[in-house]
């Protein structure tokens, strides 16, 4: 198969593009500078120059290509504050593809996260069947659900907020960086909110199989570890940085963990249990813990 990746230059791509590779699959990945398309032909992988605004870029790669894989999201503008634009260029970039894409019977692997169901009201343990009706990043997930009633073998992988590898850990070195900066490795309240995570390798698989082999309108976990409390996760970071670990007070939440505040109170203990029986698919990597107090400073 001839798979057309979008974000291919990222550390989620790192692993889904050698997997594709590995299972005889050729690739195809969107890269928008001369240093993305270094890193996507480092891969193993052709390159289509473009971005997320590339409207008609994506229609043809997603035309000419067996399946696609959407992995691309304007993480860099939503760390600046601008997540509504971000949202609605992944939704367009989406329309785009899905347009080349109806009545095809092609596979579509999106990417949604498991906290955006959280920051739009789901309350309680998520599973794959949990859905909501739109929000941030939920409206782009919904969509490409829906494009299984037309023709597309669509699916969508949730990503937790800790896919970590060593030196990468998500939103956890977010929290890394302003443990250092601050000397305070912080959590809100008592710390009992949990974030689920999973290994990059695992998640990469995750992708792949979904490719292969996932039901149209299927919604998937990229989820080892089902909830780590925020406090046990600023532990491992003072522990890492040999600095202390505690609570930071809530009217001072935005000014300490930044773009990071929307999100380090919510509770997204996450099951998995739908997806392993769903695929077949097991993680089998270490866990968060052993990646970060296994990698230096």
């Amino acid at each position: 198969m001839h798979v057309f990746v979008t974000g291919a230059s990222g550390r989620i791509a790192a692993a889904v593009i050698p997997e594709l590779l590995a299972a005889g699959h050729t690739v195809t990945g969107l890269a928008r500078s001369d240093q993305a398309a270094t890193a996507v032909r480092a891969r193993g992988a052709d390159v289509v120059r473009g971005d997320l605004t590339d409207l008609d870029a994506l229609t043809t790669a997603a035309r000419e290509a067996d399946g696609v894989i959407h992995l691309a999201f304007q993480n860099q503008e939503m760390r600046e504050g601008d997540l509504a634009g971000a949202v609605t260029a992944d939704l367009r970039a989406i329309e785009a593809m899905a347009a080349a894409l109806e009545g095809s019977g092609k596979p579509f692997v999106g990417t949604a996260a498991t906290l955006g169901l959280i920051l739009a009201g789901f309350t309680g343990r998520l599973t794959e069947d949990d859905a909501l009706p739109g929000g941030p990043r939920i409206d782009a997930e919904n969509r490409v659900i829906a494009l299984a009633g037309h023709g597309v073998r669509s699916s969508v992988v949730r990503l937790p907020p800790t896919v970590h590898s060593p030196g990468q850990y998500g939103f956890a070195s977010a929290l890394i960086a302003i443990a250092r900066a601050t000397g305070v490795a912080g959590y809100l309240g008592d710390g009992a909110n949990r974030w689920p995570s999973a290994g990059t390798q695992d998640v990469g698989r995750l992708y792949r199989v979904a490719l292969e082999s996932a039901p149209a309108g299927s919604r998937l976990h990229a989820v080892a570890e089902e909830g780590i409390a925020l406090r046990d996760l600023a532990a491992m970071i003072g522990r890492r940085l040999g600095v202390p670990a505690g609570p930071v007070a809530p009217e001072n939440a935005e000014r300490h963990f930044g773009f990071l505040s929307a999100f380090i109170g919510l509770d997204n203990h996450t099951s998995n249990r739908i997806t392993r029986d769903l695929l077949g698919w097991t993680p089998t990597g270490p866990g968060l813990g052993t990646d970060l107090t296994g990698s230096p400073r």
